[in-house]
């Protein structure tokens, strides 16, 4: 990731039985999840404005470091079948082992035994999911979501194996965000559950995710035959699936440490404020998963053939896709970023700097999550020390500015933009190294940057510019914006995106897969 090759240069053509089909898959794919992107924006932002306006920064910062603790502890027992579960069912199937079916109900099994330990420990120890005590009886609820999250994972993994990303969209980015902004308003007209309004919410729209992916996959896969719980395999299936879990923990924890720790070292007000930038961030950030669930499919095919060319030309082609968007969003949220902070109420613009750093913290890491896609597979543990390395780093980083900051006086505004740029630090060194890594291993270039995204970020941010100067708040956010955007994607769709670029932006360059992906010629 070093170097910044010419936007001209093309990445090497590929056979379409080696690499031609899988981009198109991985396009239509991308596609079909990034309008699943724009649909959990517009759903999830009014949970994000209503619930800072009608229950108050503090609510919301409780309510923060909750979710960062069930989240985490729902990764956990999703036993990282995120990625891992394709290459089981790919294995399963060649060699007869079990049917999909049943091989996804073994997942569910442990992961069910996984939660229900967590719950227990939750339950036994309060203070870690609520910090700084509960608002309501209702907030101990929350717990109750570490199952529903942790299964609705490997349920839209199956699907994302048959190709389905359309159920993942129905449940991550319609039911979910939309179920969790309507209940948040709803609740709080009702007196005896507005106290715990937020709670409710969260834990209603994490289940009624969970049904619409249950029925999903009950439709394409149906019901277990002959299914039996296989102890010593469980026991194999969780140890190899160790590694996968540490990498996504890792992965999703370096965006949860910083909420954890100002938790643990600052008011509930600081940590809502700079858990409402962190939301706002999301948006890109949640971009980036677009391809993730297509990627693991055609990944492990290519692994199992040994097409190491094209694996590497689709972690290029993916992460340029990815770093032009999410870099075109953090500028439109980024340049009119007071006004942006300002739709949760005066108290949350003191969090603009640390949304700035954030944002940039996103762009920067998405060569990172690429690269991890194909290093989970074929450098699994090394990859996991590596992304030890980097929380361990982010860790002490975010303390060490949290105390400098504490000593120097400053206010918890800028504690919380220490977090921020600890979390841009520790991203930035993943990207390089694991980038490095996988360059190593595949023998061939993997960088996703391009000077065409210097050429399409400078006449957008003098557009921002002009409109942050020269023009109110309201006509900065409401036309400004989208005129950012609208300038950065024209230049990088002239300057940046070549032929093979823009099939992301085709219809019908694949046909539609409804049966079992084919199985991999030997070699």
């Amino acid at each position: 990731m070093s170097t910044l090759p010419p936007s001209s240069v093309e990445p090497p053509a590929l056979p379409p039985e080696k690499g031609g089909d899988d981009m198109a898959t991985l396009a239509k794919g991308g596609r079909t999840n990034t309008l699943g992107f724009v649909l959990r924006l517009l759903g999830g932002l009014p949970f994000l404005f209503v619930g800072f306006r009608l229950y108050g920064v503090e609510e919301m910062g409780k309510f923060a470091a909750a979710f960062v603790v069930v989240e985490i502890f729902a990764l956990v027992c999703a036993l990282g079948e995120k990625r891992g579960l394709a290459q089981r069912l790919t294995e399963g199937i060649q060699d007869h082992e079990e049917t999909p079916t049943n091989l996804v109900f073994d997942a569910m099994l442990v992961s069910l035994v996984f939660s229900a330990i967590a719950c227990l420990l939750l339950i036994a120890f309060p203070v870690i999911i609520f910090p700084s005590g509960v608002s309501s009886a209702f907030d101990m609820w929350m717990i109750a979501a570490i199952p529903a999250f942790a299964l609705t994972e490997i349920l839209l993994a199956a699907q994302a194996f048959k190709y389905d990303i359309a159920t993942t969209v129905r449940a991550r980015a319609l039911v979910e965000p939309w179920v969790k902004s309507i209940l948040v308003a709803a609740l709080f007209f009702i007196p005896a559950l507005s106290s715990g309004g937020i709670a409710l919410a969260f834990i209603g729209a994490i289940y009624a995710a969970f049904f619409t992916a249950l029925w999903s996959f009950l439709k394409t896969y149906g019901l277990p035959k002959g299914w039996r719980p296989r102890p010593r395999y469980l026991g194999r299936m969780t140890s190899r699936a160790m590694p996968l879990i540490g990498a996504d923990v890792i992965e999703r924890g370096t965006r949860l440490l910083d909420v954890f720790l100002l938790g643990q070292a600052t008011s509930s007000g600081t940590v809502g404020i700079y858990w409402f930038a962190k939301e706002v961030v999301s948006l890109p950030q949640k971009l980036k998963t677009s391809f993730e669930p297509i990627l693991a499919p055609v990944i492990t095919k290519n692994l199992k053939t040994g097409h190491m060319e094209a694996i590497a030309s689709q972690v290029r082609q993916v992460g340029f896709w990815i770093i032009a968007l999410q870099f075109g969003i953090a500028l439109t949220l980024a340049i009119p970023g007071e006004g942006v902070m300002g739709l949760g109420g005066p108290a949350i613009v003191g969090g603009t700097g640390a949304l700035a750093i954030l944002l940039a913290a996103e762009v920067i890491a998405s060569m990172a999550v690429v690269s991890e896609s194909v290093l989970v597979y074929i450098a699994r543990k090394r990859n996991l020390a590596i992304s030890v390395g980097v929380i361990t780093l982010q860790g002490a980083l975010t303390v060490g500015f949290i105390l400098l900051a504490q000593r120097m006086g400053y206010p918890e505004g800028f504690q919380a933009a220490g977090a921020a740029a600890a979390l841009f630090i520790s991203l930035g060194a993943a990207s390089f190294i694991k980038a490095a890594v996988l360059k190593s291993l595949l023998k061939a270039p993997v960088s996703n940057l391009r000077w065409a995204l210097v050429w399409a970020a400078a006449p957008a941010v003098i557009v921002g510019f002009l409109f942050t100067r020269y023009t109110p708040e309201w006509v900065e956010l409401a036309i400004g914006g989208p005129a950012i955007m609208a300038t950065y994607m024209w230049v990088i769709w002239k300057r940046g995106f070549d032929e093979s670029d823009k099939v992301l932006f085709r219809k019908k360059v694949v046909p539609d897969i409804d049966e079992d992906p084919p199985s991999p010629q030997p070699k």
